[in-house]
């Protein structure tokens, strides 16, 4: 439980940093914006509106996600943090459909203007920011293995390579190329597209039980396989459970073994599983005596 806690308060010290971060940005970057006449500048502030809902759902998913196992979720609600992710994930794809719309229809239009100075600083400003709220959320949420911080990490440098597409293309407007801020425009709500479906991609992996890298299977293969009495192992499954991971594999045990015998074995191999490769939280094993495995 102490473990969780820490885990929890990792994930809110940093979130809290990111929501009034994106909050002072995304009011910046909407108010200059529509003073400078940026459609980029203002797209660019939309998607630091999403970063706050993101950011909010990430902290509220997290929360929810160290919730204790009860009767009716006997594995615990772990799997909170993808449902979460998911959210996030809708938000970002709704966000670029609005933004690019909005972007296309003023290009459409011709009613294009050149962007005063401030859009330039608002931008730059943004860039910097959103790239340091990358690497801290990326750092802790690798940390604590969290998939909703590291997917609100990559959120935050989607804003930064945004904000560099609108820092160009305010800058071409101010050359004389007004139709490059709204091209810019339509260029972020692409950015923002392409990470919504990024995560909604992955986290549909997740809450599908796709299985987790291989390097992570043959590691508790091997363990398994390394201990006293297991001849061989077979039909070796794992799932993702949030941060957590869930084993379910067959070993192959000499027929002469009794029930304590074979009870024993098994459960060597779950806890020397649980024990050795990081986060695991549930292994079952079912033992299958040689001859029967090998009829």
């Amino acid at each position: 439980m102490e473990k969780e806690n820490i885990r929890y308060e990792q994930g809110k010290k940093i979130s809290i940093i990111s929501l009034i971060s994106n909050t002072v940005l995304a009011i910046m970057k909407i108010l200059i914006g529509f003073l400078a006449s940026s459609t980029a500048l203002i797209a660019d502030g939309f998607h630091s509106v999403s970063d706050m809902a993101s950011t909010i759902i990430v902290m509220i998913s997290i929360k929810f996600s160290e919730t204790p196992a009860d009767k009716n979720h006997p594995y615990g609600h772990e799997k909170a943090e993808a449902l979460g992710t998911n959210i996030l994930a809708v938000i970002l794809i709704l966000t670029a459909v609005f933004l690019g719309r909005d972007a296309f229809l003023r290009i459409l239009s011709g009613k294009l203007a050149r962007p005063g100075p401030w859009a330039l600083a608002a931008a730059f400003i943004s860039i910097v920011v959103k790239e340091l709220l990358y690497r801290f959320t990326i750092k802790i949420g690798r940390e604590i293995n969290s998939r909703g911080l590291i997917a609100d990490a990559h959120h935050h440098r989607s804003d930064a390579l945004s904000s560099i597409a609108a820092l160009i293309g305010i800058g071409g407007a101010r050359l004389g190329y007004e139709f490059l801020d709204p091209l810019a425009g339509l260029v972020v709500a692409f950015l923002i597209l392409k990470v919504g479906y990024e995560i909604m991609r992955d986290t549909a992996y997740e809450l599908m039980d796709g299985r987790p890298e291989l390097e992570k299977v043959d590691e508790i293969g091997a363990i398994a396989n390394s201990i006293a009495g297991v001849i061989e192992i077979h039909d070796l499954k794992l799932r993702s459970y949030g941060p957590s991971y869930i084993v379910d594999l067959k070993i192959v045990v000499q027929d002469q073994l009794s029930v304590f015998e074979g009870h024993k074995i098994a459960s060597k191999v779950e806890n020397e599983i649980i024990e050795k490769s990081d986060s695991v939280k549930d292994v079952l094993v079912h033992v299958d005596p040689y001859s029967i495995h090998h009829s």
